[in-house]
């Protein structure tokens, strides 16, 4: 069986890892990107060695210009690429400065568009390609106290719905999931009041675990979904 390589940005967060996870039960081997946290990607790895896969990490700040071509230059084979990297500002549009703001953009914007374009050339030549991109509920919905998040991640569902038509003849399909609450270190900040006021306005009564986004990204990049393309897929509860 051909070996069949996936790239997964931001591997050392709880979605990363979920996902990581999953499609190594998929039998993907897998270019595990990650920025600091490298002790989180050394025991992930330490789980992965219980599959026939192979594994090699990536480090680079997609948070700066360049760090899209630390991750271009280690990757050969590749045939899926989930864009996962991110994280969030909370606070009011007037705290929110032009250090956060180019940050934010060439982190969410910026660089998985630079990535995707480098590594576009690999995926045509692969075999039914796919490409996935964890956005978020606020892309769709919007949020105060998180504007600027919620234009970034705007921006990536528009970027899934662009590419997914520029690449449809080239046999690559490009979708986004688009997560609501979601239980990871993005919520450790949360009272207890907080959460459970949070888990009220859902209407499944409950935030999400990184295994229901994983299973939506192995589903999304699998041959059952051959014939979609350009979908923001919501994993909420309902929430939005």
């Amino acid at each position: 069986m051909e070996k069949r390589f996936a790239l997964v940005t931001g591997a050392s967060g709880g979605i990363g890892r979920a996902i990581a996870l999953k499609l190594a039960e998929d039998h993907y081997s897998l270019y595990l990107h990650y920025n600091q946290n490298k002790k989180s990607i050394t025991e992930l790895m330490n789980e992965l060695e219980r599959f026939d896969i192979e594994v090699i990490p990536i480090q680079a700040d997609l948070g700066k210009p360049d760090g899209y071509k630390q991750i271009a230059a280690q990757i050969f084979s590749l045939h899926a690429v989930v864009l996962n990297s991110g994280n969030s500002f909370y606070g009011l549009m007037s705290d929110t400065n032009d250090q956060i703001v180019q940050q934010m953009t060439q982190l969410h914007v910026a660089s998985p568009f630079q990535l995707t374009r480098e590594l576009l050339p690999k995926l045509m030549s692969a075999n039914n390609a796919s490409i996935v991109a964890v956005t978020s509920i606020w892309g769709q919905a919007g949020a105060a106290c998180e504007v600027f998040y919620s234009m970034v991640k705007g921006s990536q569902n528009a970027f899934v719905k662009a590419l997914s038509k520029e690449c449809a003849l080239n046999n690559i399909r490009v979708n986004g999931i688009a997560p609501g609450a979601i239980s990871t270190a993005m919520l450790d900040g949360f009272t207890e009041e907080e959460f459970d006021q949070l888990n009220e306005d859902i209407p499944m009564g409950r935030v999400g675990k990184p295994i229901e986004i994983a299973e939506t990204a192995s589903f999304l990049l699998s041959s059952k979904a051959s014939y979609i393309t350009g979908q923001i897929v919501g994993v909420n509860g309902g929430w939005y």
